[in-house]
């Protein structure tokens, strides 16, 4: 599954991802943000479980698998640029500002803003279509939970 998601994200362009490989890509996503400030925290690693369940009506336990089967991904995936390219080509615009939303949530909580998240975030809301007005709302939703 890794082997077949790995390759058409490197592609010259990457293919739309199916519904389950969009789920993992954006769960993905959200541990390398959590990791790019060297420090993954059980309070990152729990909302991002909290997030994939609220996002895609998942029990706790199919989300933690979502997350885990990530972590192995987040590991061995391309550079971010191509990565949120495949996981905006998947995911309607309307939808994108959530998204980022709860990858707000995910830096936020920790209980720290950390200067590595920031432009990672700033590099994902670009290339999702977004604005810095889009990420600052997003930020500001998620920081009242």
């Amino acid at each position: 599954m890794f082997e077949r998601l790995l390759s058409g994200l490197l592609a010259p362009s990457p293919a739309r991802l199916p519904e389950p490989d969009a789920r993992l890509a954006l769960a993905a996503l959200m541990v390398r943000l959590a990791r790019s400030d060297g420090s993954y925290a059980e309070a990152e690693i729990a909302q991002i479980d909290r997030v994939l369940a609220h996002l895609h009506g998942l029990s706790a336990f199919a989300a933690t698998a979502l997350r885990r089967e990530a972590e192995v991904l987040e590991a061995e995936a391309p550079d971010t640029v191509r990565f949120t390219r495949a996981l905006k080509a998947a995911t309607a615009h309307e939808d994108r500002a959530r998204l980022l939303q709860a990858l707000w949530s995910v830096a936020l909580s920790d209980g720290a803003r950390d200067a590595e998240e920031d432009r990672l975030l700033r590099l994902v809301a670009n290339l999702l279509g977004l604005t810095d007005v889009d990420s600052a709302l997003a930020r500001q939703r998620a920081a009242k939970g």
